[in-house]
């Protein structure tokens, strides 16, 4: 297997030829970044995040959506039938996968050489659950850029070990698919990654769309409240861990939030923002904002996305102890702590609705399991964000399929 892995490295360096951009410093952009917030593009688009790039921006970030919204366009077809010769000899199953980590790392060093920044680099979804692969291919993927990768691992049982475990190992990790403060209170002291998330602009369609509230306040809450326990705890630790709000979906929101330690905003809210806003940005890490809530919004548990009570404090803390070896241990401890509802037991058709609902769960179908603590609304987000990005991939794979086959 080193051999093959030699055999990509060099396939995926080869004839990369992006032309540098040199970003333009510009005021507003700076008056954000002097609130002490990095600013990364939300996007796989090159074109796009060209258009936008400027001085104060450090790095991108992509996903599995995004890679595959690129894999579509057609634009990487002639590749895939390349990457073809070079790992001929694994089964189809294995060809698939090796091809999409290819495709993966080829974006990925595109973007790096394009931009010169930092870039976000996402793991196949068929790792989430398995610790042995997470550091496998999150390894991989360091070793071919270890001065620009990051390894993104989303939260699970297992994602928060293998997390732990590529940290361990010198690996730089941006820990994803999280919503709520008490997710990056585990997130940190466990796993202890560079960067931790809320993805806060999914909590205000989850209000919208539920017909909970307006879909203001609770995401920015979320955020602020997850500042300030990640903030709290790298004083104290010897590594350190950054707050990243992630996929921003309103331009407003970089006012109301600047101070964060990061901002990953898509390019259209970027340049919606440089358009419409003043650019006189002030650290609101501080805010309190009203979070509108419906009444049917009534034993909804919103609170879940920024409240962090002393159950969760003594899992992580008793997580932070010791590893748990598997993931089955780590949700084991998870109940015995009282914290069920963050790594909840589904049956197979609990699973096929979170599927099914896409990226934005249907509250009513859990009304009652919330009320009984058996899930929370952060938890319902996580679950549904890696069931969508799985059909991405799922979509990814199947081109990568209809080229080789």
């Amino acid at each position: 297997m080193a051999d093959l892995n030699t055999k990509i490295s060099d396939f995926l360096w080869k004839n990369l030829s992006e032309k540098h951009v040199t970003g333009k410093k510009d005021p507003f952009w700076n008056s954000l970044s002097r609130t002490g917030t990095e600013i990364w593009l939300d996007t796989g688009d090159i074109e796009e995040a060209e258009a936008i790039w400027t001085a104060e921006m450090s790095a991108l970030t992509t996903n599995n959506t995004l890679l595959n919204k690129e894999i579509q366009k057609g634009i990487y077809d002639v590749f895939i039938s390349e990457a073809k010769s070079v790992v001929r000899d694994l089964p189809l199953e294995e060809r698939i996968k090796e091809i999409a980590f290819i495709l993966n790392a080829r974006h990925g060093l595109r973007l790096a050489s394009k931009f010169g920044g930092m870039v976000s680099v996402e793991l196949h979804t068929d790792t989430a659950h398995d610790i042995r692969a997470i550091e496998y291919y999150g390894k991989r993927l360091h070793e071919i850029c270890p001065d620009q990768f990051m390894v993104k691992v989303p939260y699970t049982a297992e994602g928060l070990i293998g997390a732990r475990r590529l940290r361990d190992a010198g690996v730089r990790v941006n820990f994803t698919l999280e919503f709520s403060a008490r997710q990056n209170v585990i997130a940190t002291r466990v796993a202890r990654p560079d960067f931790v998330n809320v993805f806060l602009g999914r909590i205000g369609a989850y209000m919208i769309d539920n017909k909970l509230g307006d879909g203001s306040g609770a995401g920015e809450m979320a955020v602020i409240a997850s500042q300030n326990w990640v903030t709290g705890f790298s004083a104290k630790n010897p590594w350190q861990t950054k707050l990243i709000a992630a996929s921003l979906r309103h331009y407003n929101q970089l006012e109301l939030l600047a101070g964060a330690d990061v901002f990953t905003i898509p390019p259209k809210v970027a340049a919606a923002g440089r358009k419409t806003l003043k650019g006189k940005f002030k650290p609101k890490m501080h805010e309190n904002y009203s979070v509108s809530l419906y009444s049917s919004a009534d034993g909804a548990r919103i609170e879940k996305f920024w409240t962090v009570d002393d159950k969760v404090l003594n899992f992580a803390e008793r997580l932070a102890a010791k590893v748990p070896a598997t993931g089955v241990e780590l949700i084991h401890i998870a109940h015995e702590e009282g914290c069920d509802d963050m790594f909840p037991s589904l049956t197979r058709e609990e699973k096929s609705f979170i599927a099914s609902d896409g990226k934005i769960p249907v509250h009513s179908r859990w009304v009652k399991h919330i009320a009984d603590g058996k899930i929370a609304p952060d938890t319902l987000l996580n679950l549904a964000g890696l069931a969508s990005f799985t059909a991405d991939q799922k979509e990814l794979d199947e081109r990568i399929l209809g080229i080789i086959s």
